[in-house]
């Protein structure tokens, strides 16, 4: 057996990652993936000396480069997807339940910061249930899934960005802080639960790292939606809202664009 070590400078994030495992998904040869996002290194278990490995990663152009590659025990590296799976299945319920329960309370608030939040959630869905279809699924329906999940994602977030402008160039009633600040405290709660779950995997490879990563970039989020509402509050405005708002729409424009190059 094989572990192949490679530096991958462009991949910081769960896209990365599920870009990775799709596009050498197909290689015979290839008995484990193991990422560190922190490190930016991917190690490859593999049976054969494989050039295919080192020519897909450069076509993802993410930036790969060969570290070293050295023989191992067969046994050296057990497979933990099924420990991994749970873990990943329990966020991404959390974080589609949030999804459901900000993009309702934000279109009733008024709040555009609570349903770009929602998106925001929704996007981690999907870069989670991305990961978890790569166990057993082809590669053709995956690349199907990758490119109608970004574009639907890409359409909410620009349907958002064009009503966040529009109410700000017209009159618009002031959102309901109340709801702002009470269901983002939720979400900090259930994201920090994620978090919380995610570090005491205490795993090197990121499903982990990445999940992480993600999840600490939403509790951020969830901060600016109440630091936004309580801004409402004492301003009896709705910029902070709108201003909130548009930089998570933004953030899932970003998410959406990553996603797409799945199913490339």
């Amino acid at each position: 057996m094989l572990k192949s070590t490679y530096k991958v400078s462009k991949m910081d994030c769960p896209s990365e990652e599920a870009m990775i495992r799709m596009k050498l998904e197909g290689i015979s040869s290839i008995r484990n993936l193991i990422f560190d996002i922190e490190k930016r290194k991917l190690t490859v278990i593999h049976t054969d000396d494989d050039p295919e490995i080192e020519k897909f990663l450069d076509d993802l152009d993410l930036g790969s480069s060969k570290l070293e590659t050295i023989s191992v025990k067969d046994n050296e590296f057990a497979d933990t997807s099924s420990k991994q799976s749970k873990l990943l299945w329990t966020v991404l319920i959390i974080n589609f339940a949030f999804f459901i329960i900000e993009i309702t309370t934000g279109i009733i608030s008024r709040s555009m910061g609570l349903v770009a939040d929602s998106l925001d959630m929704l996007a981690d869905s999907i870069v989670y249930g991305l990961s978890l279809w790569a166990v057993g699924s082809t590669f053709i329906r995956k690349k199907k899934v990758a490119v109608l999940s970004g574009y639907f994602q890409l359409i909410l977030a620009l349907l958002g960005l064009t009503e966040v402008i529009r109410r700000f160039i017209s009159f618009e009633h002031v959102p309901d802080f109340r709801s702002m600040i009470v269901v983002s405290i939720l979400a900090l709660i259930a994201n920090s639960v994620c978090l919380f779950l995610l570090q005491k995997s205490k795993s090197s490879e990121a499903h982990m790292k990445a999940s992480l990563i993600f999840t600490s970039n939403d509790l951020i989020i969830n901060i600016g939606v109440i630091v936004a509402g309580v801004l409402v509050f004492l301003t009896k405005s709705k910029y902070p809202d709108l201003i909130i708002g548009s930089i998570v729409f933004i953030i899932v424009v970003r998410g959406s664009l990553r996603i797409l190059k799945l199913g490339k």
